[in-house]
């Protein structure tokens, strides 16, 4: 059973006296206890689709179920089994961490007691038990971050949407908030997380899909997506520019290598795996070409994000949906 499912979602906004068209049809589908990693650029849909999915806006054509429920005509049953942590943290700064997830507890129907309970279960999971009676005003922007996923949580929700839950933390809260993510989908929760990470997606995604001008443009599980790329590769890295082109005629004899004089980089197809690197590192050495760098390598997610989209991961750090704020 799909615990997500949109169909031909639209969102238009105004800006600037012309519309844009955040979201151009977008079908998604996640199965139950599943992650699915939303991929894409700055101002792709990645944010409008999740603030639809969690009913915090209405699309302006399409449907979406999250649940078995739908997204318009049942948002109060929607908000009931999911929980949400968007891009910047949405706690009270006058409150303390502990009497923030109580209040978050109460808000999702739990008791008294059963609140305090799940909010020093939470406080101990997020490693904030030190922290807990401070005023979240005096909180570094990465505990923050970790409070705000842990009241997402305090409700065991059934559904989880993560807005890139981990931008700004460093990398040992990164390595916390992943370990939190896959206990939660361990005891059977559907998460739906955007990143701007494309290590995050290969280390928590069951399937990704990647979006680009308000459609989905690819889809599949890390491993599809890379062998699109075909298969391995060899990179040189030689040490003067002027030796780009003797190198690259040693390196691909045959043609069909990728030169970028900027990084002075050549990239090859390695259909001979190890042997043919041990190949270019002797010929580039009878022929006294300097090398920087030179090494085998498979496909990343980063090479599917350029080849898909046009541009790196890391020049979409910003943030999302602009038009939508």
């Amino acid at each position: 059973m799909a615990a997500i499912e949109a169909e031909g979602l639209v969102k238009v906004y105004r800006a600037r006296r012309r519309d844009v068209r955040a979201l151009d049809g977008v079908d998604l589908e996640v199965e139950e206890g599943t992650v699915l990693g939303l991929l894409g650029p700055n101002g792709a849909g990645k944010t409008t689709t999740v603030r639809i999915l969690a009913t915090l806006l209405r699309p302006d054509a399409g449907s979406a179920r999250v649940g078995g429920r739908d997204v318009v005509r049942e948002a109060q049953a929607v908000r009931r089994s999911i929980g949400l942590s968007g891009q910047y943290a949405a706690v009270d700064e006058n409150l303390t961490a502990r009497e923030n997830l109580w209040m978050f507890g109460r808000l999702y129907g739990l008791r008294t007691a059963e609140a305090q309970r799940r909010a020093s279960d939470l406080l101990d999971r997020f490693e904030l038990v030190g922290a807990a009676d401070r005023v979240t005003k005096t909180f570094s922007g990465g505990m923050r971050r970790r409070l705000d996923l842990a009241s997402a949580l305090i409700g065991r929700p059934r559904l989880l949407f993560l807005d890139e839950p981990t931008t700004g933390l460093d990398p040992r809260s990164r390595l916390t908030m992943w370990d939190v993510i896959r206990a939660q989908v361990r005891e059977g929760t559907t998460v739906l997380l955007t990143t701007q990470y494309l290590e995050e997606a290969d280390e928590l995604a069951d399937r990704i899909a990647v979006v680009d001008h308000g459609r989905i443009i690819a889809r599949g599980t890390a491993d599809e997506l890379k062998a699109q790329l075909g298969g391995e590769r060899i990179e040189v890295v030689v040490h003067r520019r002027d030796e780009l082109e003797p190198a690259t005629a040693l390196v691909a004899p045959d043609g069909g290598a990728s030169v970028d004089e900027h990084s002075r980089r050549i990239t090859v197809a390695a259909g001979a795996g190890v042997q043919q690197l041990v190949d270019v590192v002797r010929a580039l050495g009878d022929a006294r070409i300097g090398i920087d760098d030179i090494g085998l390598r498979r496909p990343t997610l980063d090479d599917v994000f350029l080849r898909l989209t046009g541009r790196a991961a890391e020049e979409d750090a910003a943030g999302d949906e602009a038009v939508a704020r």
